[in-house]
């Protein structure tokens, strides 16, 4: 049909989805999935739900699914099926992803009639990396009882700003004009109502910047803030850290097991942590916020110690930027309460995109941006509002590149183990080549993380008490 890549094992369709398409007399091919086929031919398929039934939703993967204009189209309030319900439907086909076959199930079906304009298309069968392709009149023949329509938007359309930090106030000043509908008034910090710095992490931060600062300074720091001086002790006395004896202090915690470098930063992230707190609501099939951001710190910890000893950024920090990296997220909910919901909804049922074109679908700015913003605005170091600003782009080489490329490598990485949400993206050589990496050092230090997952997810747990 097409030059796509064919796969040696052959049938790779599993016998329910042979057996369906033989019933239903139409031609196919397995392939291969692979990041060089064009998405415009990639079938997305989304089960949704309301309080009339399920619909089956058909999108091609270079389309964002908009609930607002499917609401307008159907006069119904879809939203994703439930994770645990949508597992229990697909194991009754044994399959892990929802084939994007109306047959299978008997759901009533709508599709993006842009999918149309291909000659053949690319059908997921419900096994990873596993592709149908089908000529675009069987497609015709298989959805000819569905309805088509124009509800998807085009990516060409939703410009995330990825690598233009200059106009970040002002894009997130243009979000609140559209947020609010009423004129912005005085000072961008005074419109969007960040809470100030807690008195802890004021201090923290001067500490951070001290080059003279002691182990003494950091301890009578933390030991001011009982609940912080708690968590301290208890993160040290961790198994995932297996040190001998008691810990009976906080400055034990930092002379016997921690280190001055590691506590004055995760204390830091303890302190900014609690400036804003979880949102009630969230995604569906999403890591939780903390025990993301543990794995995310832990694995850049990893990979900063595998870098050349010449090419290394400072470890404490890098540490940091992985603690912090999704905080934009906490912000978007504290800024945007009311539109967090409908982010939520929508990041539900686009899979298949990155979360920054569903944000700056929705208010303009991805929570990238209002991060990064947010570091500068409490006078963090340049190199974490960096790292926070540029952590989706593999090819930054701008200053304090490094921080950003951990990040980047790091949630990649971590994506391909399950562990975060959204598409797994490519990593190319040159990612690894600025840091000084190779894929093996890269998966090693995942594994390390991973093989004591059952720690890290206690020592999570700390951050939501």
């Amino acid at each position: 049909m097409t030059e796509v890549a064919f796969v040696d094992e052959i049938p790779l369709a599993p016998s329910v989805i042979r057996l369906l398409l033989g019933k239903l007399a139409i031609s196919y091919r397995d392939v291969a999935d692979d990041d060089s086929l064009p998405a415009s031919r990639k079938l997305q398929a989304i089960l949704v739900e309301d309080a009339v039934g399920a619909l089956l939703v058909l999108v091609p993967q270079n389309h964002l699914l908009d609930l607002n204009r499917l609401a307008e189209l159907t006069g119904r309030k879809l939203t994703a099926v439930p994770e645990e319900r949508l597992e229990r439907l697909l194991g009754r086909y044994n399959r892990s992803l929802m084939p994007g076959l109306p047959a299978l199930n008997g759901t009533p079906c709508l599709y993006e009639e842009r999918l149309l304009q291909e000659s053949t298309l690319l059908i997921n069968c419900g096994e990873p990396g596993v592709l149908l392709e089908i000529s675009s009149e069987d497609f015709k023949g298989m959805v000819s009882k569905a309805s088509a329509a124009t509800f998807g938007e085009p990516l060409s359309s939703i410009r995330p700003n990825l690598d233009r930090p200059d106009d970040d106030r002002e894009e997130i000043i243009q979000a609140m004009h559209a947020f609010t509908a009423r004129r912005i008034q005085q000072r961008l910090e005074a419109t969007l109502e960040i809470p100030p710095l807690a008195e802890t992490a004021q201090k923290i931060i001067k500490l951070r910047v001290d080059p003279n600062a002691t182990i003494d300074d950091i301890t009578g720091v933390v030991e001011t803030d009982p609940a912080l001086a708690a968590q301290v002790v208890s993160w040290a006395a961790s198994p995932y850290y297996a040190s001998p004896g008691k810990i009976r202090s906080v400055e034990d915690a930092i002379v016997r097991v921690l280190g001055f470098d590691l506590v004055i930063n995760l204390a830091l992230g303890l302190a900014l942590g609690k400036t804003l707190s979880l949102p009630k609501d969230h995604p569906q099939h999403t890591t939780p916020y903390w025990q993301q951001s543990i794995y995310t710190a832990a694995v850049i910890e990893g990979l900063t110690r595998a870098m050349p000893r010449a090419q290394r950024p400072e470890a404490g920090l890098t540490y940091l930027a992985g603690l912090l990296h999704n905080f934009g997220y906490l912000l978007l909910a504290h800024v945007f309460p009311p539109h967090f919901s409908l982010i939520c909804r929508h990041l539900e049922v686009n899979p298949h995109l990155c979360h920054s074109y569903v944000e700056q679908h929705l208010l303009g700015i991805s929570r990238e941006q209002i991060g990064a913003w947010l570091m500068r605005y409490w006078d963090m170091p340049e190199e974490l509002s960096t790292a926070l600003r540029f952590q989706h782009d593999p090819s930054y080489a701008g200053e304090h590149s490094e921080y950003a490329n951990l990040v980047c490598l790091t949630v990649r990485l971590l994506r391909k183990h399950g562990i975060g949400s959204g598409p797994q993206e490519s990593l190319p050589d040159e990612l690894f080549e600025r840091l000084g990496l190779t894929r093996e050092k890269a998966e090693e230090a995942v594994k390390k993380v991973l093989e004591a997952e059952v720690l890290l997810r206690e020592l999570a747990s700390q951050f939501n008490q």
